[in-house]
């Protein structure tokens, strides 16, 4: 299981357990981490038995039935519940994936539900996230250009140049790769992590782009590039089958290239 940032000076304790209603013929187990800052000294796991006739076949539909049918406090994050948003992130059986594309009849035994891995936790199974935007906001994720735009007409790339962008564009910013990062937990403040270095490659090696000098040079750094050590949990974990270890590596390459 990877590893969970807690509160000061806590331990995880055994929490409730909820019993399937009666008349299940199929239960399952499902251990939900569960802390509220407001009200608990020390996190707990809930046990929740589910009858999985009466439920959803994703990990997300059983923490919604959980919510609305068992406990209402339960606190997460949802939103579109196709894998396209991000924002169902947490940590299912030991990996970093979305609890909506994950099926539960895939998990082995008891399911193990944990907010993302060496996060501060708002809630529950709510991560926060601020400085992970933070860093994603840093790396500038749009199209800096010197030239004006042409008068009649968007900014062309070609077919060749528009396949670079396969692989990079259709990250979600859930996460799960950079809370699996050893580099990213040891260096939060300071290493970008995978999930912000994927995007600005994603923006380096776009045609249209004229700032490639200037994302280098904010790249060149010790920390926030440098901290990566190839462990590639980032691309294990990413639900999206993307490679962060690759753009990492070909950020490097450029700098090396730059400098010879």
């Amino acid at each position: 299981m990877a590893e969970f940032r807690l509160p000061p000076n806590s331990v995880v304790r055994t929490g409730k357990h909820y019993p399937a209603k009666g008349g299940a013929t199929r239960s399952k187990r499902f251990q939900i981490y569960r802390w509220d800052p407001d009200s608990d000294e020390n996190p707990r796991t809930d046990t929740f038995d589910l009858d999985l006739d009466r439920c959803g076949p994703m990990v997300l539909d059983a923490l919604i039935k959980v919510k609305d049918e068992v406990d209402s406090s339960l606190t997460f994050r949802r939103s579109c519940r196709e894998g396209v948003c991000g924002s169902c992130a947490m940590n299912i059986d030991g990996t970093n994936t979305l609890a909506c594309t994950q099926s539960i009849e895939d998990i082995e035994g008891d399911v193990r539900i944990y907010p993302l891995p060496h996060s501060a936790v708002v809630k529950d199974l709510v991560p926060d996230l601020n400085q992970f935007y933070a860093q994603y906001a840093a790396i500038k994720p749009w199209m800096k250009t010197q030239t004006p735009a042409p008068p009649d007409r968007e900014r062309l790339q070609s077919k060749e140049d528009r396949e670079k962008l396969d692989g990079l564009y259709e990250c979600i910013l859930c996460a799960c790769c950079s809370t699996s990062c050893p580099s990213y937990w040891w260096n939060p403040d300071r290493y970008l992590g995978p999930a912000a270095l994927l995007q600005a490659y994603r923006w380096i090696v776009d045609s249209r782009d004229e700032d490639t000098g200037a994302r280098l040079d904010f790249l060149d750094d010790s920390f926030r590039l440098y901290r990566c050590h190839t462990i590639l949990n980032c691309t294990r974990t990413c639900p999206k089958s993307l490679n962060p270890g690759k753009a990492i590596s070909e950020i490097r390459k450029l700098l090396l290239n730059r400098s010879i």
